[in-house]
């Protein structure tokens, strides 16, 4: 992973680059942040730059022998803990799931905790990095590193550490050897045992911007920008949610498809469309239903700023744009907080197991009044 891969973040990537090239390199890092920002590709990329043998234009090269050990995640002095469950042998330590580790490593620039469950076969559980894993630590960060000047140890996660395994792990990360750097990576530092905490240099890490997960999302799935727009803009930030709703175009496209059905139905106030409308959205089941819900309430915003005739505030699909053209008219300032409204309320009774008909067809009812409410 080199720096110019990484989306976003390039003020705090300009603050990494700077400690190595003005070696005053702390020698415990904490880099903390939401859950959707890339922040374990940064300090892959960070412990690249370190160890690269022929660094070019602030960044690494990407082709000496230490790069390509970090590219296959099997760099000598590049050490990583995670959280892990317990296997059936007496002790169970991060190697013993090494192999899951680099698959994780290599699926996205972000790191997805529930993906990360999924790997590890327990999707409902609470991983942990258990207390034995501070002795694997100290016994590798105590060893003398072997090709590199500097032998760096990753933690993804230090808030899920057991209290001992952080305790045990104070001394070497206050007084660490010579050669030794801690990189910690955390969702919620807060979580952090704030006796480790104290003990780091701390950056916090922003979520990238529109246009940079727009960028990325051109190059990754080889779309125009204007497409990897209407992806980059309702993710809010959200590289992960950006490409899941890419991947899963068919299902925008059916959202799109009853979205549109709902809105001409409630114009006409075609009452049986509309009750046959509300049983086929019921019975896309609880998860779906709530998806389109969230989804019929961005288009009802994205229609809203349409009128405003700036293009570079709507993020819609060309198809979308073009049944906005004739629909927007129709969502004004008397009854845009209407429509989102009911569509939320919607939402929120069907997630506490409301009859999703009735609900739904409720709802629908109370379309048929805001649509022909004029400003």
């Amino acid at each position: 992973m080199k720096f110019n891969d990484i989306i976003g973040n390039q003020e705090a990537i300009d603050r990494l680059r700077r400690m190595v090239d003005n070696d005053k390199i702390p020698h415990a890092l904490l880099l903390m942040g939401d859950s959707c920002i890339p922040k374990l590709a940064i300090a892959q990329a960070f412990a690249q730059y370190i160890h690269c043998e022929n660094r070019t234009n602030g960044d690494a090269c990407g082709c000496c022998p230490s790069c390509l050990q970090h590219q296959s995640y099997n760099h000598v002095d590049t050490y990583f803990s995670y959280p892990i469950f317990k296997k059936s042998s007496p002790n169970t330590y991060c190697s013993d799931y090494a192999k899951e580790w680099k698959t994780f490593l290599s699926e996205s620039q972000v790191e997805n905790y529930e993906r990360w469950l999924s790997i590890i076969k327990n999707e409902n559980g609470q991983p942990r990095i258990y207390t034995e894993e501070s002795n694997i630590i100290i016994h590798k960060m105590s060893m003398s590193s072997y090709s590199s000047r500097y032998k760096i140890h990753i933690m993804w996660l230090p808030e899920k550490m057991q209290p001992q395994c952080a305790n045990a792990l104070l001394k070497i990360i206050e007084e660490p050897y010579p050669d030794s750097l801690f990189i910690l990576v955390s969702n919620n530092y807060q979580e952090v045992l704030p006796t480790i905490f104290s003990r780091t240099q701390r950056i916090e890490l922003r979520k990238p911007s529109t246009d940079a997960i727009a960028r990325y999302l051109e190059q990754k799935y080889d779309i125009d920008h204007r497409e990897a727009l209407s992806y980059a803009g309702p993710a809010d930030g959200n590289i992960l949610l950006a490409e899941q709703g890419l991947e899963s175009g068919s299902e925008n496209r059916e959202f799109h498809e009853r979205f549109t059905q709902l809105m001409r139905l409630s114009y006409s106030v075609d009452l049986k469309g509309l009750r046959e409308w509300s049983v086929a959205i019921s019975d896309m089941k609880r998860e779906k239903s709530c998806r389109f819900l969230t989804y019929a309430s961005r288009m009802i915003r994205e229609n809203f700023i349409y009128n405003i005739h700036n293009p570079q505030l709507n993020y819609l699909t060309r198809e979308e744009e073009q049944f906005s053209t004739r629909f927007a008219p129709f969502i004004n300032e008397i009854n845009v907080q209407g429509f989102i409204n009911e569509l939320q309320l919607a939402e929120r009774d069907i997630r506490g197991n409301g009859n999703a008909k009735i609900v739904l067809f409720d709802m629908a009812l109370k379309m048929t009044i805001l649509i022909k409410k004029k400003a």
